[in-house]
């Protein structure tokens, strides 16, 4: 079996050693670099290639979100962990817009990381237990969003479905049709359409979509 090779990045060295010893137990896992800062976690995301990229949200000379913005512009396929000590809304929100696929607040690192790596390393998404909760709750709405939230689903095709899962599961528009077998620009006309039609204006609002219309499904801490 391949080894399962994972980048650490926060800005506190105490930080980053205890998340090596939770990780290290694991068989076929190998944490394979650690970065003080974002920017040194996306040189070292260039340099070694990691499957999984973890990254504090409060980073010095570039945060974990906008990190996260440049690590997936060269590096597409990347899977990437939040940690941060709040879960605002906006928190919620910032860190679905850059395209992390995981969410893990510090305090519950001890007990929830080693299952949200491996969500990521299986290609799913994961939320705390508290984030799921808020957007099962529907507090994460924002205005206007709760309308198409409600009556969208009965408009899309099943073709329109997939596409809304694909990108819930934090797929590119690049591999969605690759997933699919249609072209790139047959692609992105149908998620321009989607986005469209149920009135949603980000990636965030269309995660949402996904797990209040049963597209992509909450179960416990993760999205499966």
């Amino acid at each position: 079996m391949a080894i399962f090779r994972i980048l650490i990045a926060d800005d506190h060295e105490v930080v980053r050693r205890g998340l090596v010893a939770l990780l290290q137990g694991q068989t076929d896992w190998q944490v394979c670099g650690e970065a003080a800062d974002g920017r040194e976690a996306v040189d070292k995301t260039q340099q070694l290639k990691p499957d999984v990229i973890i990254l504090d949200i409060g980073m010095p000379s570039l945060n974990g979100l906008e990190a996260t913005r440049q690590i997936l512009k060269t590096n597409p396929h990347a899977r990437v962990l939040i940690l941060t000590l709040h879960d605002s809304d906006q928190v919620v929100r910032d860190v679905l817009n850059a395209g992390a696929r995981g969410f893990l607040l510090k305090s519950d690192a001890a007990r929830d990381l080693v299952a949200a790596v491996e969500a990521l390393r299986r290609d799913k998404t994961y939320f705390t237990s508290k984030v799921a909760a808020m957007v099962l709750e529907g507090y994460l709405k924002g205005g206007t969003q709760a309308a198409p939230a409600a009556i969208g689903k009965n408009r899309l095709t099943p073709r329109e479905r997939e596409i809304v899962q694909l990108l819930a599961e934090g797929k590119s528009t690049k591999e969605v049709a690759v997933s699919l077998g249609l072209s790139v620009k047959t692609a992105e006309t149908h998620r321009s359409n989607i986005m469209r039609k149920l009135q949603l204006h980000s990636v965030s609002d269309l995660v949402l979509y996904a797990v209040r219309n049963n597209i992509v499904h909450v179960v416990q801490a993760g999205l499966e």
